[in-house]
């Protein structure tokens, strides 16, 4: 039988005709293959053939087929090999494929995390029921005829929690995975990474006209008359049409391009949560005070810093709000319910938190568990001041325990935690504006938080009817 390596940009690389057991799976599986020359090839039980991982939408590098066809000749096979790099999907295709599969991944993936929770929960629930059996400290009597039950029903308990407990492990990985495929194209598609893409394409789509017209560019040239560049230059320009069209849908509701037209030397830039004065307006960037004078502070001024001889840039891509000085100086206005239109409407006065009453805690309610006492649920962020601690929500301990377990909750910069014991409020912590960012995994956990901290337990439903 004929071997057949073909190679399109529409379908990637794929090797048809091989069979189980006839010497080629030892050949495609070296890792010397692809445009790195460090990938092996995969078998695919979909499409029935073996393939190269991420070759789709990409031209291939022919020398590294041409090698895997003369080691497989070299075994005593006959190959053909089939290389057309024009034939191909337009961008928008591809990209709504990925879309579509990303939303896919996200439904299977939660159907997994789902399942390992169930299976965590009924482990669980096994070996509580089995220890109830010694919940006033019974303990094996040796010799005793119940040694022998008792013995195997605490292996069993340690087996059922075993088994929760890596369950619960594997209901995290899920969650995560899942989440990560549901967020695929808010990611893609963010404003700000979208503009720092097209600014790398468009650089790019420069680069291959220079090749075409014979010029030096990147350092290296290549042959005007390579009819690849003609098929790079289609797909970057369909690749910048399609995120332009992103960022034209982004400002039509209502995202703001910065640029230095927006600023003048005086202003006050909002940069990653804190508002920097501008001393200087450049291309594509605003120079500010350096980002290590901003700890614990909320503005950060040209003058009165740790680190006055040192300056940072803030690209406009990162940018999220501006005031002039003038506004700056103004009295910070009494808080509103109604939403704010812009970043540009944050407060920007620093002024000092007033401590408040301290609030005692009650005295616990006869027949309340310990999982039904109150817990304070806090934000532990990298960039924020550490005077007091941070509380978003009360709740109870095993409510807590569940937002604060959950993946979403945490972040590469910040994280939940609970305490049951945070101190006085006012003194030791102090209620911070909840930006509804964690409304999903509250309402999926069907918890109602409070905004109000009391650390007696909750009376049981029995005794409140």
């Amino acid at each position: 039988m004929t071997i057949e390596i073909t190679h399109t940009r529409r379908e990637g690389t794929l090797i048809e005709g091989t069979s189980r057991g006839d010497g080629s799976a030892e050949i495609l599986r070296l890792r010397e293959y692809g445009r790195t020359q460090r990938q092996p090839f995969r078998r695919s039980r979909n499409l029935d053939c073996w393939y190269l991982p991420h070759s789709r939408d990409h031209a291939t590098y022919t020398p590294s087929l041409e090698l895997l066809a003369q080691r497989l000749r070299d075994a005593g096979f006959e190959v053909t090999l089939t290389v057309d790099n024009a034939d191909r999907q337009s961008f928008t295709e591809a990209e709504q494929e990925r879309e579509e599969k990303a939303e896919a991944r996200a439904d299977r993936f939660g159907g997994y995390a789902a399942n390992a929770a169930q299976s965590s929960e009924a482990a669980w629930k096994k070996s509580h029921d089995i220890s109830e059996r010694f919940a006033f400290g019974q303990p094996i009597l040796v010799g005793h005829h119940s040694e022998g039950r008792a013995r195997r029903d605490h292996a069993r308990m340690d087996d059922a929690m075993r088994k929760s407990i890596s369950d619960s492990g594997r209901a995290a990985h899920w969650s995560g995975r899942a989440q990560a495929a549901a967020n695929y194209q808010q990611f893609k598609k963010d404003p700000g990474r979208t503009l720092r893409r097209l600014d790398k394409l468009r650089a790019d789509l420069r680069a291959v006209e220079k090749w075409q017209r014979g010029q030096s560019a990147k350092g290296f040239s290549r042959n005007p008359a390579d009819p690849e560049l003609e098929v790079e230059h289609q797909e970057l320009a369909e690749e910048i049409a399609h995120w332009e069209k992103v960022i034209k849908d982004a400002e039509a509701e209502g995202f703001k391009i910065w640029s230095r037209a927006d600023f003048k030397r005086g202003d006050f830039v909002l940069y990653r949560g804190t508002w920097y004065e501008v001393l200087r307006v450049n291309r594509k960037s605003v120079t500010i005070p350096h980002i290590h004078n901003s700890p614990g502070k909320s503005i950060v001024r040209a003058t009165g810093n740790q680190h006055n001889d040192r300056t940072w840039t803030a690209p406009y891509d990162g940018v999220s709000g501006r005031k002039s000085a003038a506004e700056m100086q103004q009295p910070p206005q009494a808080p509103s319910t109604e939403p704010q239109e812009s970043a540009e409407q944050s407060p920007a006065v620093e002024e000092p938190v007033p401590l408040a009453k301290p609030t005692p805690a009650a005295a616990p309610v006869a027949g309340a568990s310990w999982q039904d006492g109150m817990a304070l649920v806090l934000i532990a962020s990298k960039n924020s001041p550490r005077r007091r601690k941070r509380a978003l929500w009360a709740m109870t301990r095993h409510e807590a325990q569940a937002v604060c377990g959950d993946p979403r909750t945490s972040g590469r910069s910040y994280m939940l935690t609970w305490t049951d014991q945070p101190g006085t409020e006012g003194a030791d912590w102090e209620w911070v504006e909840d930006n509804g960012s964690h409304a999903p995994v509250l309402n999926e956990l069907g918890i109602t938080p409070r905004r109000e901290w009391n650390a007696a337990p909750q009376a049981p439903a029995s005794e409140a009817a």
